[in-house]
């Protein structure tokens, strides 16, 4: 049964994806002639035509959905929805897509079956790892790079750049908004509430950290406990 703090916060998602992706219809930011120039500067490493903050933001976009790649992998084992295909969607489409697998998918604090070499991937300390090293050259190169009042001149200005910031500060927000953390948590013997507040209160790098230390799933078939992943 959905207990009613679990149903305020799914409402909660659910209405912050309605009117953003509605917000997104009205801005239409494929329609603007200057998207496409910035797109594909970013794609193609010409950052130097490119505020720096705006290239960490655009590619943190891609760091975001590992972490919460993390979290969903093993949780759709156990789900009617199929994960990738709501990750797959993150990636493309940040939010607007992922939303829709944080309010519809069932609590569930267990895991069931083994964990193959795609989960393992994801469960492995390494992962967290290597996204917390990308996260900090992407975050110190916009320190170094970007120019913060041009940025903010950008974000009001170039619908592209205010709607990315806008999803990449959705995509932190909802992560400790859902329950998907808080499953995940439960799920490896973590019920101390600090655990979830040293996540949720500092945005990026507090998930970055969980995935870094957090103790690994127990594996019935190969007697693996509970026990901190030094993969």
């Amino acid at each position: 049964m959905t207990s009613l703090t679990t149903l305020i916060r799914q409402m909660v998602i659910s209405v912050i994806w309605l009117g953003f992706t509605l917000y997104i219809v009205w801005l239409a930011p494929l329609d603007r002639p200057e998207t496409f120039p910035i797109v594909r500067h970013l794609l193609t490493l010409h950052w130097s035509e490119v505020n720096g903050y705006l290239v960490a933001i655009f590619w943190l976009m891609g760091v975001l959905p590992m972490i919460y790649g993390c979290l969903m992998f093993t949780d759709g084992r156990m789900q009617k929805l199929p994960a990738l295909i709501y990750f797959l969607a993150s990636n493309f489409t940040g939010i607007v897509g992922l939303a829709p697998y944080l309010v519809l998918r069932d609590r569930n604090t267990s895991f069931r079956g083994s964990l193959d070499r795609w989960l393992r991937s994801f469960e492995s300390r390494s992962m967290g790892i290597i996204l917390s090293l990308v996260t900090t050259l992407l975050i110190a190169y916009a320190l170094i790079q970007g120019n913060w009042q041009d940025f903010v001149q950008e974000w009001r200005t170039i619908p592209f750049v205010h709607l990315i910031t806008l999803d990449f500060c959705f995509m932190n927000l909802f992560l400790p908004l859902s329950p998907l953390l808080d499953d995940d948590l439960a799920r490896r013997g973590l019920q101390d509430s600090y655990w979830f507040w040293a996540i949720a209160l500092l945005p990026l790098f507090g998930a970055l950290a969980y995935l870094c230390c957090r103790p690994t799933l127990q594996d019935p078939e190969l007697g693996l406990a509970l026990t901190p992943n030094y993969q």
